[in-house]
């Protein structure tokens, strides 16, 4: 019978070396990377090895390893907060270890048991609880990956994996800060289509969107807004989900709207929070919160009859990414932002609320879960 993956056995070598946290103003986001890793090997043999936490250090992979030429690689991307009382939260992991699974099944990679890799990741972020930064905006991002290492160049299911955890002390995602965005609709790529693996958290997602990023930067972008299909419907934002608000000037009455999880939209696990949030706090006479398509005709159309109110990006890096123009087709598309601020309304509101919440000013459904208490 194969080993479950079981946190009890968990080995840890601590580094003779330890770092110091580094001021805030030097922490550019994932380029710094804290003392320890975790690490278990899985065969199909004989299941899980016992885990470990170990110094940080480089992998060790022979050049026929599968990963390297068939793509079978997952990862997740989460964060923990040292709060305002004093203690270490992670913020909704557990909806991040499902994704991760689900991520592990579509690749043929083995699934795990979600409760035990977060008691693993706990643990690992308790060793190095010292480099996570204080402040708002600051935080630790921690960084699951699964590969398949089986050695040799047929295209086959895995025998062999390696799933470890590294973590990275940040601050905010864009050097700018929280600045609006200017974005290209983008109809002459894809980033996912239906049958495909468009939501699920897979490195061979992400490659094939860096070089269309790089085609709307010359033309003075900062990211891509996916359009799918002979409509132009809107997916998502650069590596984000997206969300428009409209009113209906006739009634009066505001719309916020994302993309469906159709499997090609990913499982955001910020964009649920978000959706769970608005229809906990809007006033559902003011509002409706729709999980619909809307076309980049649409969004052209509500703006030039006043009825775009304003847009955003949501993820877990950058949490919310307001938007301040599209270009469609040789036009602007010009999104409404709040006079001399940065974003809308609503954008502003989304970001107190989820920030009040990992940063433990407020409780909320439990979604933050405590790995040290710094007291």
């Amino acid at each position: 019978m194969s080993a479950p993956l079981d946190s009890s056995k968990l080995t840890v070598t601590r580094t003779t070396t330890p770092s110091q946290p580094k001021p805030n103003d030097q922490l550019v986001f994932g380029q710094t990377f804290t003392d320890h890793m975790l690490t278990v090997e899985w065969t199909e043999e004989k299941g899980w090895a016992n885990p470990e936490i170990k110094p940080y250090a480089p992998l060790s992979l022979d050049p026929a390893t599968i990963v390297f030429h068939y793509a079978f690689e997952l990862f997740e991307g989460m964060k923990a907060y040292r709060t305002e009382d004093n203690k270490i939260t992670m913020f909704r992991p557990d909806m991040n270890m499902k994704r991760m699974n689900k991520s592990a099944a579509r690749i043929c990679l083995p699934k795990f048991d979600e409760e035990e890799l977060l008691k693993l990741i706990g643990t690992l972020i308790e060793q190095d609880k010292h480099l996570i930064p204080v402040g708002q905006g600051y935080s630790l991002y921690i960084r699951p990956t699964m590969i398949g290492t089986s050695v040799g160049l047929g295209v086959s299911t895995p025998d062999k994996a390696l799933l470890y955890v590294i973590c990275s002390p940040v601050g905010p995602y864009y050097k700018t800060g929280f600045k609006a965005v200017k974005l290209e609709a983008t109809d002459y790529a894809t980033r996912a289509w239906p049958g495909g693996v468009g939501d699920k958290k897979l490195g061979a997602n992400y490659a094939p969107c860096v070089l269309p990023q790089l085609q709307a930067a010359e033309r003075g972008y900062q990211q891509n807004l996916w359009l799918f299909g002979p409509e132009h419907n809107i997916t998502e934002v650069g590596t984000m989900n997206a969300f428009f608000v409209f009113q209906n000037l006739a009634t009066g009455k505001k719309e916020l709207v994302t993309a469906p999880l159709d499997g090609t939209i990913l499982e955001g696990v910020t964009r649920d929070s978000i959706l769970n949030l608005a229809r906990e706090r809007l006033d559902s006479n003011e509002w409706d919160i729709n999980e619909r398509y809307c076309t980049i005709t649409e969004v052209a159309e509500r703006s030039k009859n006043g009825e775009l109110v304003e847009a955003f990006g949501s993820g877990t890096a950058a949490i919310v990414s307001p938007i301040k123009e599209i270009g469609w087709k040789g036009e602007s598309i010009n999104v409404p932002l709040l006079p001399g601020e940065q974003s809308g309304a609503l954008t502003k509101q989304i970001a107190a609320w989820i920030g009040d919440i990992q940063y433990g000013r407020q409780e909320h459904k439990g979604w933050s879960r405590v790995v040290a208490d710094l007291k």
